[in-house]
């Protein structure tokens, strides 16, 4: 969390395209409805109980893990001397990557690898590993947040990214939670295309940090201009 934040409201145009940048980034990039399919492979032959049971407990680390990162990201920015303008690109590059995979339906290596995934099959209880880090919480969300908090002017705007985050892990939950209605539901095609438009979203995004990240990194270059 920035360190010095105004307690004043901020503009209501500001405040509302802060919070709507926030909850689809957050999102489209923990991308629930992906992990849908994996989540009942990885949990088939549980009881019905025990899915719910995991569901629940992967989500709430997810919030967890993503709301540490919301309060420490100043801390972490401040340890490693890392500026806005390197994160802003390093996220943008890790989002778009996410996002090209997400266009082409294939699970993101950055998210998990088949190896992590035939280890998870085996595995008695999946809510911690794979299922809320990396599936859900992954290097793109982390950083998704990191960005976002860092660019957070107001206390209000961080509440709100709070509340993005939450409403993301709670989204989340219900989906795993009817994993196989909403399989049957969407089914792979209906997965697919709305793969591609979050992929869609997320790769711009994706560049809106990365040109964010530019302007930051070399403000003469566009003063000039």
């Amino acid at each position: 969390m920035p360190l010095a934040l105004s307690l004043t409201l901020p503009d209501s145009r500001e405040f509302f395209a802060y919070g709507v940048v926030a909850l689809s980034a957050i999102f489209f990039v923990v991308d629930p409805i992906a992990v849908v399919p994996v989540f009942i492979t990885i949990t088939e032959g549980d009881s019905i109980e025990k899915r719910k049971s995991m569901a629940k407990r992967a989500c709430l680390c997810t919030a967890g893990i993503l709301l540490t990162f919301l309060i420490a990201g100043g801390l972490i920015f401040k340890l490693f001397s890392l500026t806005l303008a390197a994160f802003r690109i390093a996220g943008g590059i890790l989002l778009s990557v996410t996002g090209f995979d997400m266009l082409r339906s294939v699970t993101s290596t950055t998210r998990t690898s088949d190896k992590e995934m035939n280890e998870a099959v085996k595995k008695p209880d999946v809510a911690i590993v794979p299922l809320a880090m990396p599936l859900l919480a992954g290097p793109g969300s982390i950083a998704t947040v990191m960005v976002l908090v860092a660019q957070a002017k107001h206390f209000w705007q961080v509440v709100l990214l709070g509340a993005a985050i939450v409403t993301t892990a709670a989204a989340s939950y219900l989906m795993l939670r009817a994993a196989s209605l909403v399989n049957r539901i969407l089914g792979a095609s209906g997965r697919a295309i709305l793969e591609r438009v979050m992929g869609l979203l997320l790769v711009a995004i994706a560049v809106q940090f990365i040109i964010g990240g530019v302007r930051d990194a070399f403000p003469e270059i566009f003063a000039a201009r």
